[in-house]
């Protein structure tokens, strides 16, 4: 490993993993509530979970809501 590596704990990614395939299925599942005016085949990555949880929260309603809290977990 070079000076420049950075290890992350085994639970640290398995939960950034964990949070990125529920925002890539909240957005499936959510497209035509919240993501409309998106692409729908847009590549959601780490960066654009936020953005995802925002959209949630505003258009999702109890349903998305619920999955806001499975994200931030």
């Amino acid at each position: 490993m070079s000076g420049t590596e950075i290890s992350l704990p085994a639970s640290d990614t398995a939960t950034r993993r964990r949070r990125l395939e529920l925002a890539r299925k909240a957005f499936r599942e959510f497209y035509g509530q919240c993501f409309w005016s998106y692409r729908r085949d847009a590549e959601i990555t780490e960066v654009d979970i936020p953005w995802v949880v925002r959209e949630l929260r505003l258009n999702g309603g109890h349903r998305g809501y619920r999955v806001v809290g499975e994200i931030c977990r």
